[in-house]
């Protein structure tokens, strides 16, 4: 047998040379040649930078276009994707750009588009959301496939049926009519209607999912909207895997207070409908997705 320690002590060498191996193979040499690759069947873009890949010139030309006043007839597109504006004007209606060590192929041609949205033999998958969005998605609709997709659609299926939608909307009418009437007390003033209609998203969506329980929603809703503050605060930073196991930022220690708040007032509101729907004080249309919890 060798001796013990000359083995551990090599295991170890072999061990720290696999961690910087795998990390410039993830941040550098798959991003440089998934570039040349591309680049050679005619797809450009802003080159890569390493580990940051392109999200430091992403937010510069963002905080740019947001510093400047917005007129009523201005182009909204280079205001709101101000980079996609950018490098289609100097690459291309398709073009390649990189959120830290992670390609993104952007297409405008509508062909294309139409190939990818039909996707028949499922070639194309749903894109990897940002961490943060992630954490606040989970494996849900929006980012599951397959057979867990199916399972959800079917869940939710019943609240889309026309006559469930159309019990929403006398609640509907009753937030107009409550923002309508505060109207009234800004006569000859400005209105920020931006806001005013944020405040109406939000009354609408608590009275139509959270019924009885729409205060609570409304303090849900405003939750997420601090969350979703968050979101935009980082989602031109770059993140190493597995960081947050070991060192979580400010932002992630108040967004995981968040969504545990988030979690369990919705947990709660679930289990007091589910108890009314026993006792026959409600009838609940997709009692499915009740038991599914």
């Amino acid at each position: 047998m060798g001796d013990p320690i000359l083995i551990l002590s090599s295991f170890v060498c072999f061990c720290l040379l696999l961690v910087p191996f795998r990390f410039l193979h993830r941040f550098w040499w798959t991003p440089v040649y998934i570039q040349y690759r591309l680049g050679s069947q005619g797809i450009k873009g802003p080159s890569y930078k390493f580990i940051h890949g392109n999200t430091k010139e992403m937010l510069k030309m963002r905080n740019e276009a947001l510093s400047k006043p917005l007129g009523l007839l201005d182009d909204i597109f280079p205001r709101v994707l101000p980079h996609v504006y950018t490098w289609m004007n100097n690459y291309g209606k398709n073009h390649l750009s990189w959120r830290g060590g992670e390609p993104q192929l952007l297409i405008t041609e509508p062909e294309l588009i139409k190939e990818v949205l039909n996707n028949r033999d499922g070639s194309y998958l749903k894109a990897s959301l940002p961490f943060y969005s992630m954490k606040l998605m989970g494996n849900g609709l929006a980012t599951s496939e397959g057979e867990q997709w199916v399972k959800h659609r079917k869940l939710i299926n019943p609240a889309f049926q026309g006559e469930n939608l159309e019990k929403m909307i006398p609640e509907m009418i009753v937030s107009v009519e409550l923002m309508l009437r505060s109207w009234k007390k800004y006569q000859a003033k400005e209105i920020e209607v931006s806001e005013e209609f944020r405040l109406l998203t939000s009354d609408i969506i608590s009275r139509t999912a959270f019924g009885s329980n729409y205060l609570e929603g409304k303090t849900i809703f405003d939750m997420m909207t601090k969350y979703s503050n968050i979101i935009r605060r980082n989602i031109f930073k770059p993140r190493f895997p597995g960081l947050s196991k070991i060192w979580k930022t400010s932002d992630e220690i108040e967004g995981d207070k968040l969504l545990g708040v988030m979690h369990n007032s919705v947990m709660e509101i679930i289990k007091k409908r589910k108890e009314k729907v026993k006792l026959g004080d409600i009838d609940c249309y997709g009692t499915d997705f009740l038991d599914y919890f």
